[in-house]
């Protein structure tokens, strides 16, 4: 007998408008309560989403594509990092370090082979 009342909607209206309206006001209310605030980027986010825009657009005006713009993009953040930081110069170590990089890569080296050479060139 019990559970054909849970079964059975009320009979009575005024019931019946007021599950409904309850139902309905969770319903609505449910995306609201569960929507996040949106937070303020850091000032070292906002700089960093700057550098973006601005390496994007010079991108974009250069029309790169492909590997090209992905160097590119990895270059002019780089840069800009390093002028906001004041970490521009480059020391002699990292010179050399691009340099016999830059050489290893033109003899296409892989592996040992590379190692050993970067070693030597590093080391000269």
């Amino acid at each position: 007998m019990l559970a054909q009342g849970y079964l059975n909607p009320p009979e009575n209206p005024m019931i019946r408008t007021l599950a409904s309206s309850l139902a309905l006001a969770l319903m609505l209310a449910g995306p609201a309560l569960a929507q996040d605030k949106q937070q303020q980027p850091s000032k070292k986010q906002a700089a960093q989403q700057q550098r973006m825009k601005s390496c994007n657009a010079q991108a974009s005006k250069k029309d790169l594509k492909g590997d090209e713009r992905q160097a590119f993009m990895s270059e002019c953040l780089k840069a800009d990092s390093a002028k906001g930081t004041g970490k521009g110069q480059v020391t002699a170590q990292q010179q050399k370090m691009r340099t016999c990089n830059a050489e290893a890569a033109k003899k296409k080296l892989k592996g040992d082979e590379r190692k050993a050479f970067m070693s030597d060139c590093l080391k000269g």
